[in-house]
């Protein structure tokens, strides 16, 4: 469910922008059972409801199941909060497509490293918020004033961040 004057389709657009230039995002189970903790996302435009993180097979949710994700741009101008399935699919091909220099600082060993593990999570929803403050509501901001909603931004509830689905 959108606001009034939202765009979900831009919405998710933007998503996967600002993940694409700031890919950290905090992931946790979502039965609060530990803390989340900050992975870097890899993100594959054949796949855009699903997220992949390269994790040790001990992190703590490396055991799969529910997960909540939440994201902040960089700017802090994009906020998401995500909830799907995760599992180990250590599908030699998508390792191979994701494999990057970042990931490799992380695993001495490379593609072979005993502790490597990719995280798959098929995303089931997701809240998008984009704040689009006017000048004056930055201001206001500022100086502790209330910002009206038409100064704040879009907000939206979906079932599918694929870009050509409305919500």
């Amino acid at each position: 469910m959108a606001d009034a004057n939202t765009d979900p389709r831009k919405l998710k657009e933007d998503l996967w922008k600002k993940m694409a230039d700031s890919p950290f995002v905090m992931v946790g189970k979502a039965d609060g059972s530990s803390h989340s903790e900050p992975l870097t996302a890899q993100l594959d435009e054949d796949q855009v409801d699903t997220l992949f993180f390269f994790i040790g097979k001990d992190n703590r949710v490396a055991g799969g199941g529910k997960v909540m994700m939440q994201y902040v741009s960089k700017g802090h101008d994009f906020f998401a909060c995500l909830d799907g399935d995760a599992r180990i699919d250590n599908d030699r091909a998508q390792i191979d497509k994701l494999w990057n220099k970042q990931v490799e600082a992380w695993f001495p060993g490379g593609k072979e490293d005993p502790n490597l593990a990719l995280l798959r999570v098929d995303i089931d929803s997701a809240e998008l918020w984009e704040t689009d403050i006017s000048l004056g509501g930055r201001l206001k901001m500022l100086f502790g004033g209330t910002i009206r909603s038409d100064e704040a931004g879009s907000h939206a509830k979906v079932q599918t961040t694929a870009e050509s689905s409305p919500a």
